[in-house]
């Protein structure tokens, strides 16, 4: 396989004709889609009727953050920072040191870089059927663009903050990164909130992993208790390749995210899940691993913490292609409903189109166990501590898979406040 980074000869590179052409075609599709409704298999569980009756418009004017405004979402290990605030890239809250990778906003590579974008932008989630990646595509202008050369290690991981301020507001996140040949970083997507009013967050993400590359992608959304949240992310995985993920959903009042694994020969994955919610919160996942090519390993838990009337959606495809053989793939979702009202649908699914392969799924659903609440009061715990402690030790699991430690003690500091309140 050549170098992912080397470049696509005869590639157009002016600056705005193929960008331009770029949105024109998705917003071709947005005038061919509508919004879907329960009627769609894919969002029978999903009513987005709140949504559509929103009054929500681009950002017109920026806020004018300090770095003393957002201190609190610093993660002291990541030398690296792209912030955008309400869709809007903010250089002088963002910290970048380039000198092991290529990273930046993407008005500012689109010149030198035009080749890679032109080839990769949009190419992985594509606008075509899916209407809020079309809407995100068509107002495509501010974008996180990571790119890897070959065999770079980059210790440190990159912190990517999208930050909303604004009431009323839709902003379109924009993520790209670009692997090569064995290469490793951890990426931090952080989807946060400094206001509780209604708003719309519709973020689209896009890795390419070249040969033998091996990426950390933390994805972090605690966005504010009234907004609505719709992300679709995609990963290519070359062969060898390792993508591991982790994917935290704690805030919004309708969340979905739509995940989608493609691995080639001897590619390896991890997606695992933690949704964490109460009160009148939905939380919806939708994740496809795709084996396309023989040898290639996947494994996924999802979790989820469900209390008040909250409910949870895990919708989770492992697909086996024709000719992908010895495919090793595990999958499992669990459930943990605090009260009677919380609920969960759960939907495993396996199409195996493929002998000689090693395919597993399993899902739970369950309350707190009596008998374990029983024996920690036994020991001088109080009901209530003895319910958080076992709520907390549920889904921690997924928490410790965090390949950053002052990221990971936070989310954790944040599941031991949150968690009576679930009950």
């Amino acid at each position: 396989m050549h170098s992912l980074l080397a470049g696509q000869p005869g590639v157009a590179t002016s600056k705005q004709a193929w960008l331009n052409k770029l949105r024109s075609s998705a917003v071709e599709s947005v005038s061919e889609l509508t919004i879907p409704t329960t009627r769609d298999e894919e969002w029978r569980f999903t009513d987005l009727t709140m949504l559509t009756k929103v009054s929500l418009q681009p950002a017109q004017t920026s806020v004018k953050l300090s770095a003393a405004d957002i201190q609190r979402f610093h993660i002291k290990e990541a030398e690296n920072c792209l912030v955008f605030v309400d869709g809007v890239y903010a250089a002088h809250l963002s910290k970048i040191d380039n000198s092991l990778i290529i990273l930046n906003n993407l008005s500012s590579l689109v010149d030198s870089q035009a080749a890679l974008l032109q080839a990769h932008l949009a190419q992985q989630v594509a606008s075509a059927g899916n209407v809020f990646a079309a809407l995100n595509t068509a107002q495509l202008r501010d974008a996180a663009v990571i790119m890897l050369p070959r065999d770079t290690q980059a210790k440190a991981p990159v912190h990517l903050l999208f930050i909303a301020t604004q009431k009323e507001v839709v902003s379109y996140p924009r993520t790209l990164l670009l692997a090569d040949n064995g290469c490793e970083a951890t990426v931090i997507e952080d989807y946060v909130s400094l206001q509780d009013e209604t708003y719309f967050t519709n973020a689209v993400t896009e890795f390419v992993l070249a040969d033998n590359a091996r990426i950390h992608h933390v994805r972090v959304q605690r966005e504010g208790v009234k907004a609505f949240h719709i992300a679709n992310c995609a990963a290519t995985l070359s062969r060898g390749s390792n993508y591991q993920s982790v994917n935290i959903a704690m805030g919004a009042r309708i969340s979905r995210y739509n995940l989608n694994v493609k691995l080639a020969e001897g590619a390896e994955c991890s997606a695992d899940g933690l949704a964490m919610i109460s009160g009148r919160q939905l939380a919806d996942t939708h994740t496809c691993i795709d084996h396309a090519q023989p040898h290639a390993i996947s494994r996924q838990l999802h979790k989820c913490i469900v209390g008040g009337g909250a409910h949870a959606v895990f919708n989770g495809k492992i697909m086996v292609r024709r000719g992908a053989h010895h495919t090793d793939s595990e999958q499992s979702n669990h459930t943990l409903l605090l009260t009677d009202k919380a609920h969960i649908d759960t939907k495993p699914q396996l199409e195996i189109f493929n002998d000689d392969v090693k395919c597993t799924h399993g899902a739970t659903i369950g309350q707190l166990d009596k008998d374990e609440v029983f024996y920690l009061q036994s020991r001088g715990v109080t009901h209530e501590h003895a319910r958080n402690m076992l709520t907390y030790a549920f889904g921690a699991e997924v928490i410790e898979r965090i390949p950053v430690a002052s990221l990971k003690h936070s989310l954790e500091q944040t599941v031991l406040e949150q968690t009576s309140a679930k009950i």
